[in-house]
């Protein structure tokens, strides 16, 4: 008689023909599906399942079980992405908790996936600072590469977002902590590209730690042996990273390659999220959204929070600039200016006036066939230009028509950027009635 079948997953007996049990193939099944096919809303997370489960925040996938990992004993799932899960456990010979990584997919996964997974593994190990999540150990089990990493006890940024702003004072002071653990990752050759508040992890004394380093790229190695470095990882035409939080150049066909700049912008889209409670870019589809990463600035700040500071405001704008070249150009010189802030002394970014934004928006459209209609529009936005400037020369006004003028422009802004000249008049019209008003 011959001996049973067990699944290599959860060593089930197998009754069928499949190399592996009904179960473990249910899970595969459930796993989350390329990006591509997403069409319903994305999420604040945009698709990534934060640290901290709810039964309210999503359905578990099925895994196999497991109690066991070389040294460590599973106590529990805490987070599961599209490539690895987490696990909190018990580390037997040092009698210490810790978060415990593996492949999503275990044995079945592709050469591709565990390829990725040893270069976050191999990128995070390179680095040691108070911010960043430090790794323990590498190892394999049963053919299933993990590694070992310090347990924080806390949420990430996204779930403490969810339902409203931070403080400005705690939203710069994560700002600093942040932006200076990224500027040390980059200092040992290592961009991160996946910078986005539910890979930040706050612990309970409230520091931030960075995690996830699953898109990590090296940005200078040299390779020995033939063997895969972490600029492997980068492949022609592929889309990496989180859609609501993307730098333009990591859609589609890059026009730059990655840089420092990819991740003070995805910063920049942490800090929007701490001045406003949302994401800077959100749509219906995949394809939108992506659509506005390229294409379109995000609302400003202080149009969805008008509490939130101009300095504040500004720093994260210029987080957010479409051309590298327009953004800070260190993590280090971010958290040096939320770091002025704090101070109360003067930061050294400048916000972008409504002159420059109507620039910026002739060069994105140079298509524009009607001369008569081209004309129309920038002195649209000359007008809107005006009426700001002076606006701001004008201390009498008070604090809520200034905010209902700014955003009656921005709003007409808006429509202009979508070749909408019609939609946005009553905007700039109701603009110029609010700024007569205040003249009268």
């Amino acid at each position: 008689m011959s001996s049973l079948q067990r699944c290599p997953l959860c060593d089930a007996v197998i009754e069928t023909a499949a190399k592996v049990c009904t179960r473990c193939l249910l899970a595969d099944a459930l796993l989350p599906s390329s990006l591509e096919s997403q069409q319903a809303p994305l999420c604040l997370d945009d698709l990534a399942i934060p640290m901290e489960s709810s039964s309210q925040d999503h359905i578990p996938i099925p895994h196999p079980v497991l109690r066991r990992v070389g040294d460590y004993d599973i106590i529990e799932e805490i987070a599961r992405g599209g490539m690895g899960v987490v696990f909190k456990a018990t580390q037997r010979k040092l009698k210490r908790v810790v978060a415990l990584k593996m492949v999503l997919q275990g044995s079945l996964a592709s050469s591709e996936h565990r390829r990725r997974f040893r270069i976050e593994a191999e990128a995070v190990a390179s680095l040691r600072h108070p911010q960043i999540v430090a790794i323990h150990e590498i190892g394999e089990h049963e053919g299933q590469p993990y590694f070992s990493m310090d347990y924080i006890e806390g949420q990430t940024l996204s779930a403490i977002t969810r339902s409203q702003p931070l403080p400005a004072q705690t939203a710069a002071r994560y700002l600093v902590m942040i932006g200076e653990a990224v500027h040390y990752a980059h200092q040992q050759g290592i961009l991160h590209r996946d910078l986005k508040p539910s890979n930040i992890l706050i612990d309970s004394q409230g520091q931030p730690h960075i995690t996830d380093f699953g898109l990590a790229k090296r940005t200078e190695i040299s390779k020995q042996d033939g063997a895969p470095s972490l600029d492997d990882l980068t492949l022609t035409g592929d889309t990496l990273g989180s859609p609501s939080f993307m730098a333009p150049e990591q859609v589609g066909n890059r026009r730059t390659p990655p840089s420092a700049q990819t991740d003070v912008h995805g910063i920049g889209g942490i800090l929007y999220q701490m001045l406003t409670g949302r994401a800077p870019f959100i749509a219906g589809t995949l394809a939108a959204t992506l659509e506005q990463v390229s294409k379109f600035d995000p609302t400003p700040p202080r149009m969805l929070n008008p509490t939130v500071s101009r300095d504040l405001e500004t720093i994260c704008l210029k987080c957010l600039a479409k051309e590298p070249s327009k953004r800070y150009q260190t993590a280090q010189e971010v958290a040096d200016d939320a770091r002025r802030w704090l101070e109360g002394k003067p930061i050294h970014a400048r916000p972008v006036s409504l002159l420059r934004k109507s620039e910026k928006w002739v060069r994105r459209h140079p298509a524009v066939s009607s001369l008569t209609v081209l004309t129309m529009l920038i002195s649209i936005v000359g007008v809107a230009s005006v009426i700001w400037q002076r606006n701001q020369a004008l201390n009498a006004a008070s604090q809520t028509r200034q905010l209902l003028l700014r955003s009656y422009i921005d709003q007409g802004l808006a429509h202009l950027d979508k070749k909408q000249a019609m939609a946005a008049l009553p905007y700039l019209t109701e603009a110029m009635r609010i700024d007569q008003a205040q003249q009268s």
